[in-house]
């Protein structure tokens, strides 16, 4: 009989080591390195049979593309691309109680109705437990097959036999067991096997797989980035618990576009689409208060008004305080210093506050212009105009540089009722003149000392 061996995996990064430490050396996370046991199959690997040989084919193919099979959900369609690919293996993460589950059986439910197959398999809910959960979404007369089970051995066997399925949804792979692994659940080897066995059955079976995978208290989806590289498409679901809204990201797509965003609102019915995000972020906004901009954003393709909020408060003592939720905090930084030193707004002694008002975090440099404009109307309390959207990205010496997409966030805000636009100037060869929508007033901008003097022209200068 073979001897067990064992090895020490970090379940942080993957990495073996022969010997345990306290520190993994490779990603210097601690009290990340576990002992597991693997038992060797007998028989010599010298006795192996030879390799067949693999045919290539040439690039162009007469054979059409898979059609993609619609969720019916039109924000998590646009997420995937279009729907569903067959052969597909879909990563879906996030924190525990967000919602994955709910927005997923919703999804099985919408294929189930137009006549195709759903398999649905849950390790970590009993069938009664689903059952109530599909009767308070009101899909409780679905015919989506539900299934209990954590060992991968009998869910491939099971599903080897199911004819025609066009989904399985397995929640969530970290409940996942081979039992010809000798560790626990949701560990690096566990993870890994499990997935590949039900990605390889994905692809020879033709249907789509979506992976359900918790985020670790260090953002991993299912412990480490091993996972992502597995499967074609990974869709985060972030969220506030104190907001209702939930954004559904997708930062890896091989069938369609990456940073495609989908918003949904969480109700008592479940998860219910926004078609216009937009107006659902501006809902709330009040006019004439000082340190309020609104930033026509993009995520994805999809144009997203948002309201960007400053408050400052006295520091005379100490180190100021700068506090930001929903964006980079060194970026803030960074600008707080341009705002100091190329403009003459003097911060040195206040605690700046900054908040993405709605819940949704924002990462292109795009957001710089209104994040300035939102600082400097609260430092002079002089209100930003209601009617008018800001976005440009500010450099180190002062100037505001051109952003992509311009023209889709001019008509997002003309749609939502906005009269004016702060933008970039554009001041390089060649540029094609901006077509604005009918009745938006455009107000190009420079440098962010320009910006500054709207609020305060007579005690304001530029500085050189």
């Amino acid at each position: 009989m073979a001897k067990p061996a064992s090895r020490f995996v970090c379940q942080s990064c993957g990495a073996v080591t022969p010997k345990w430490a306290g520190r993994c050396e490779t990603c210097g996370e601690w009290n990340t390195v576990q002992e597991e046991t693997v038992v060797a199959r007998p028989g010599p690997a010298a006795k192996a049979p030879p390799g067949r040989s693999v045919a290539f084919v040439g690039l162009a193919g007469s054979a059409e593309p898979p059609a993609r099979a619609s969720v019916g959900i039109a924000e998590l369609d646009r997420v995937l691309g279009g729907g569903l690919v067959p052969a597909s293996a879909v990563l879906v993460g996030g924190d525990p109680g967000i919602g994955k589950s709910t927005l997923l059986l919703q999804a099985a439910a919408c294929l189930a109705r137009s006549g195709r197959r759903v398999l649905y398999v849950s390790g970590e809910e009993s069938i009664d437990q689903i059952r109530l959960r599909a009767r308070r979404l009101g899909v409780a007369e679905c015919a989506i097959e539900l299934a209990a089970a954590i060992n991968v051995r009998d869910i491939v066997a099971s599903l080897e036999q199911a004819k025609d399925t066009t989904l399985v949804v397995i929640d969530s792979i970290q409940t996942m067991w081979m039992d010809t692994i000798e560790s626990a659940p949701g560990t690096v080897t566990q993870v890994r096997a499990a997935s590949f066995e039900l990605i390889r059955l994905a692809k020879a079976g033709n249907f789509a797989l979506v992976l359900v995978g918790h985020v670790t208290k260090d953002g991993a989806l299912a412990g480490p980035r091993v996972l992502e590289h597995m499967v074609d498409a990974v869709l985060y679901f972030e969220g506030d618990r104190g907001h209702q809204f939930r954004i559904l990201r997708a930062v890896k797509n091989r069938f369609g576009a990456t940073d495609e965003i989908g918003v949904f609102e969480m109700t008592e019915a479940g998860l219910a689409e926004v078609p216009n995000p937009s107006a659902l972020f501006l809902a709330e906004r009040r006019g004439n208060i000082a340190g309020s901009a609104v930033f026509a954003g993009l995520e994805g393709s999809r144009p997203v008004l948002m309201e960007v909020q400053a408050l400052l408060a006295p520091n005379p003592g100490g180190s100021p305080r700068r506090s930001v939720i929903g964006w980079d905090s060194g970026r803030l930084s960074m600008l707080l210093a341009v705002l100091e030193t190329r403009a003459g707004v003097r911060l040195n002694q206040t605690d700046v506050y900054l908040n993405i008002a709605g819940g949704l975090r924002v990462s292109e440099p795009a957001a710089d212009l209104a994040v300035a404009a939102a600082i400097a109307s609260a430092a002079f309390a002089t209100p930003t105009s209601p009617g008018m959207v800001y976005f440009g990205e500010v450099g180190l010496s002062g100037e505001v540089r051109q952003v992509a997409q311009a023209e889709a966030r001019l008509k997002e805000a003309a749609k939502l009722g906005f009269d004016s636009a702060a933008l970039p100037r554009r001041v390089a060869h060649g540029n094609r003149k901006l077509a604005a929508p009918e009745g938006l007033r455009l107000e190009e901008v420079g440098h962010i000392a320009d910006l500054v003097a709207r609020f305060a022209p007579e005690s304001v200068k530029r500085t050189p």
